[in-house]
């Protein structure tokens, strides 16, 4: 669970977050920890005008939470703790008032997904195939529901959280409004990634705050709303059927 790294680059008033597990870039909790202070210094950072949310390697972009943290939750408390983890970092990206621009090169899983979903502008490759697989593992995508379903609608999210062994193409994921582009090539994601925020930076970055406040809005609930739903996924993920569909998984 202390694996992993989260780096911050500032280049040309654009801070680039990147985040990186060796385990398909899932999401332990100290490594949410550390992505919402990366994002609450961009957002502190007069030099930052916009943010880009990436992460390494070239076959997956998150797989979500880490199925071996998950395995070793045996109580409420810190079973919401750790949802509570993504639920900061939601919240982090709602609240800041530069736009986040998400890239999303390979496989977005569960919370990977709900990152996604959270950044303002989000592009991708044709490889980022995307699932909600929490309904499979005894629990739901509750944390990052309403995050995806802002971004996709409630008809797609239902989709995707009932049907949780299925892989939606990115190409359904541009259709549903998650990416603006899902492009053939990594090297197209990063060279239109580069055009994009080269002109947006160029932009009055109050006109830009002002934006971010709009795109928001009916968002203000969700501080409380995210608790909840954290609550829910803490005390689901203690139940029998929980435990013992990670166990298979981590046994596979």
């Amino acid at each position: 669970m202390s694996q992993g790294k989260i780096t911050s680059t500032l280049v040309n008033h654009i801070t680039t977050i990147e985040f990186y597990h060796p385990a398909q870039n899932s999401m332990p909790g100290n490594l949410l920890e550390e992505l919402v202070s990366h994002i609450k210094k961009a957002e502190d950072d007069e030099n930052t005008i916009l943010i880009v949310l990436k992460s390494s390697g070239d076959r997956s972009f998150c797989a979500g939470a880490s199925f071996t943290e998950l395995a070793a939750i045996q109580d409420f408390e810190t079973g919401k703790k750790f949802f509570m983890g993504f639920a900061n970092v939601i919240n982090a990206i709602r609240k800041c008032p530069k736009i986040v621009v998400g890239r999303v090169h390979g496989k977005a899983v569960g919370g990977g997904v709900g990152l996604a979903a959270t950044c303002d502008y989000c592009m991708a490759t044709k490889y980022a195939s995307i699932r909600l697989s929490e309904l499979a593992v005894g629990i739901g995508p509750f944390v990052i529901g309403p995050a995806v379903e802002r971004k996709i609608g409630l008809s797609a999210f239902s989709q995707m959280a009932l049907n949780a062994t299925e892989w939606q193409t990115a190409e359904w994921g541009k259709q549903k409004g998650l990416f603006t582009e899902a492009f053939e090539t990594i090297e197209q994601l990063d060279a239109y990634i580069e055009h994009f925020t080269a002109e947006l930076v160029k932009k009055n970055p109050e006109a830009l705050s002002h934006l971010k406040k709009i795109f928001w809005e009916g968002t203000e609930d969700w501080d409380q709303l995210l608790e909840k739903r954290a609550e829910i996924s803490g005390n689901l993920i203690l139940s029998d059927f929980a435990t013992d569909a990670i166990a298979k998984f981590l046994n596979a």
